[in-house]
């Protein structure tokens, strides 16, 4: 199985970078969105990241020119899926909205084409009965940022085939990535169960007064070592995503997670972290 082409579908943060990664490599990408802001957004988006490698010396002219030539933004499922060897799903979180995706993609590829989740929660045999194919599709969870965060998640369905996982493990590492393979489905997969452990534990020390969220970060930062805390790792990855995910479980389970009070007072003032400019820290400050 060989990749040369790659439809990435969403154009919000996670899905323009994946699409410009693996353009960069290289790849013939195609990225579609249904938005037409969104659309023009990742076109602004990549003129103003690439002038910015030319301008700091980590791209020459030329090698810009070769991924803009790669790099394409439509806007028509069809043509994004025309030819499509793998197609990564990108869009919100919200169940309703993937099914409706992956169902639209299945009509458009042919059943060679590995179809892929990018989902950091939602497992991928979710949607096999929206896919002729369930041997074909997996999820393929990258990493915010996805331009510099090395590692892919490549987590297998009990019905992914091992063509299509060694076709992923090589399309990471040809993408410049370190797959790991989760080799059975899992809430939050690897990085994230460790992840929540951690936030566990944070959120019941800052809830019950043992010490502030900056105090949390700072400890975490100068002491584990992390490159940033759990609070400020909150905003980079979002607010509104984290609400998302724990209003999930607090329905399913009619148990409040920890934090959830703190992150809904934010995510109902719009305040979701590093892409608003606040979220538990304020980014608009000079």
């Amino acid at each position: 199985m060989e990749i040369k082409k790659v439809a990435v579908v969403g154009g919000g943060a996670m899905g323009r970078q994946i699409g410009l990664n693996t353009a960069i490599y290289p790849f013939e990408v195609c990225v579609y969105d249904a938005k037409p802001e969104a659309r023009e957004s990742v076109l602004a988006w990549e003129e103003k990241y690439l002038a910015g490698r030319i301008a700091k010396g980590r791209m020459t002219e030329e090698q810009v020119a070769g991924i803009k030539e790669r790099f394409h933004v439509t806007d028509t499922l069809e043509e994004a899926c025309k030819d499509a060897d793998l197609v990564i799903e990108a869009v919100v979180e919200q169940e309703k909205v993937k099914h409706e995706v992956f169902q639209a993609i299945n009509k458009l590829v042919d059943r060679e084409c590995v179809i892929a989740t990018n989902s950091s929660r939602m497992v991928s045999s979710l949607f096999i009965d929206d896919v002729d194919e369930p041997s074909r599709l997996c999820n393929l969870h990258y990493f915010n940022p996805a331009l510099v965060m090395k590692l892919v998640e490549i987590v297998r369905n009990e019905k992914t085939s091992d063509e299509v996982v060694e076709a992923m493990k090589k399309f990471c590492v040809d993408t410049g990535k370190k797959p790991v393979e989760v080799l059975k489905e899992i809430d939050g997969f690897i990085v994230n169960r460790i992840l929540g452990a951690i936030y566990q534990e944070a959120r019941w020390l800052v809830d019950n007064g043992y010490c502030s969220y900056q105090d949390l970060d700072t400890a975490c930062e100068n002491g584990l070592n992390h490159p940033m805390g759990p609070y400020r790792l909150n905003d980079l990855t979002g607010i509104d995503l984290t609400y998302d995910i724990m209003t999930r479980s607090y329905e399913k389970t009619g148990k409040k997670p920890l934090g959830y009070d703190d992150i809904k007072a934010l995510y109902d003032k719009g305040w979701y972290g590093t892409k608003t400019g606040k979220g538990f820290y304020d980014y608009e400050k000079k």
